[in-house]
């Protein structure tokens, strides 16, 4: 007996068939949305030879995949995460962290421009970032923005002895990069009051209401933790924390990616390890696009407008003393809230996440649940898909 192929989840973007990890470089252009995510054709788990998958959306919702926008070859073994940048003359440009195995840790920074006005064919440039005269663990993750009059680029680093760092690189024109030191560094063995790790993955600066916010995932000995952030200033190229945050609690959430919407809204949107759909062979979704926003030096994520209005029917509001519950062939799904916290339990472990002052939602979306506390975000991915949960008091 044939079975109907298991519905995708609605809200959340997963690609027809093969592994996602990190999304990329969410850019509005000529009235589209332009995702792009770390892909691998054909398999359910992570290999170095990832590509640059590519979709499009008029409104974050429906999405259309097109073909790879970039694969390996050309000198790279794999193409590995980055960002986008558009000129003031519309000229856009990739730039990816190009990798060779076996040793993959300590990746070169290359760019790539499109062939056509729709995206859909890039040729890949020149290197124009080597690593840095450190002693590197790692090195990956460009992220490309404007900063005064010139460019300004971060890449993730770790440095020998445990230090976590952002290199700095700066450019009049997105061609010609020089190496401006280190943007922010902490090591490993600072705890208070949040833990970073030896490697900031992704590390992204952006401002908010007039702050400056650094937002970056953490990693350790091959290990993916969490995504933290701080609240500071960036001037000259340096940003100094005055407060540091844990943004994401669970296994799921991973490598969130800035981007602003088409009305400039500063949104992040984020890999969600753990959804998986064997049978068609597909691995990973991302988030909901997610609008930012800060409550003193707390920074907060809520469903994009676009988003919690057309899947409202799938968004529950949990008020102090209510437990919810929703069940998936893998485990049930505890949330209870309390004052101030909320305690998930997921396969037998138990994970307390802080509250805001307002509303508590959680989401619920095929394999995946996303809850949004008012100060933090919990997430799970399943390999089997939820049904819509119940709410006692």
């Amino acid at each position: 007996m044939t079975h109907a192929p298991r519905a995708r989840p609605r809200w959340h973007f997963t690609p027809g068939s093969g592994w996602m990890n990190d999304p990329l470089a969410l850019t509005w252009h000529n009235g589209r949305y332009h995702l792009f995510f770390q892909y691998v054709p054909d398999r359910t788990t992570w290999a170095p030879e990832c590509r640059w998958g590519h979709a499009s959306s008029p409104d974050l919702i429906e999405w259309t995949e097109h073909p790879v926008a970039l694969a390996p070859g050309d000198g790279d073994d794999g193409i590995w995460s980055g960002s986008l940048a558009v000129d003031v003359a519309g000229r856009a440009t990739i730039f990816y962290t190009a990798v060779s195995t076996p040793e993959f840790g300590v990746g070169r920074i290359r760019s790539a421009t499109p062939v056509d006005d729709d995206w859909l064919v890039w040729t890949k440039g020149s290197v124009v970032v080597e690593a840095p005269p450190l002693d590197l663990v790692a090195f990956r993750d460009p992220f490309v923005m404007r900063d005064g009059e010139r460019w300004r680029m971060l890449v993730g680093t770790a440095i020998v002895g445990g230090e976590a760092a952002a290199s700095s690189y700066v450019s009049d024109d997105l061609d010609s990069w020089s190496f401006d030191g280190l943007a922010a560094s902490r090591s490993t063995s600072e705890t208070d009051p949040v833990w970073t790790g030896a490697l900031w993955e992704c590390p992204q600066i952006f401002t908010i209401d007039g702050r400056d916010v650094m937002v970056t995932s953490v990693w350790q000995d091959d290990v993916l933790h969490y995504v933290a952030y701080a609240i500071g200033t960036f001037v000259d190229g340096r940003f100094d924390a005055t407060a540091w945050g844990r943004l994401t609690y669970g296994d799921s959430y991973y490598a969130p990616s800035f981007f602003r919407d088409r009305d400039g809204l500063p949104c992040l949107i984020s890999w969600m390890r753990g959804a998986i759909d064997a049978e068609v062979v597909r691995a990973s979704a991302l988030s909901v696009p997610h609008v930012l926003r800060l409550e003193g030096d707390t920074l907060v994520a809520a469903p994009h407008p676009t988003i919690a209005q057309a899947a409202s029917a799938a968004l529950t509001s949990i008020a102090v003393g209510e437990e919810w519950t929703a069940s998936s062939s893998d485990s049930a799904l505890i949330i209870r809230r309390e004052v101030d916290s909320v305690t998930c339990t997921w396969q037998g472990v138990e994970t307390i996440v802080p509250t805001g002052d307002g509303e508590v939602q959680v989401l619920v979306d095929g394999e995946t649940v996303e809850l949004f506390t008012g100060a933090a975000l919990f997430g799970v991915g399943s390999a089997s898909v939820f049904e819509i949960g119940s709410t006692t008091p």
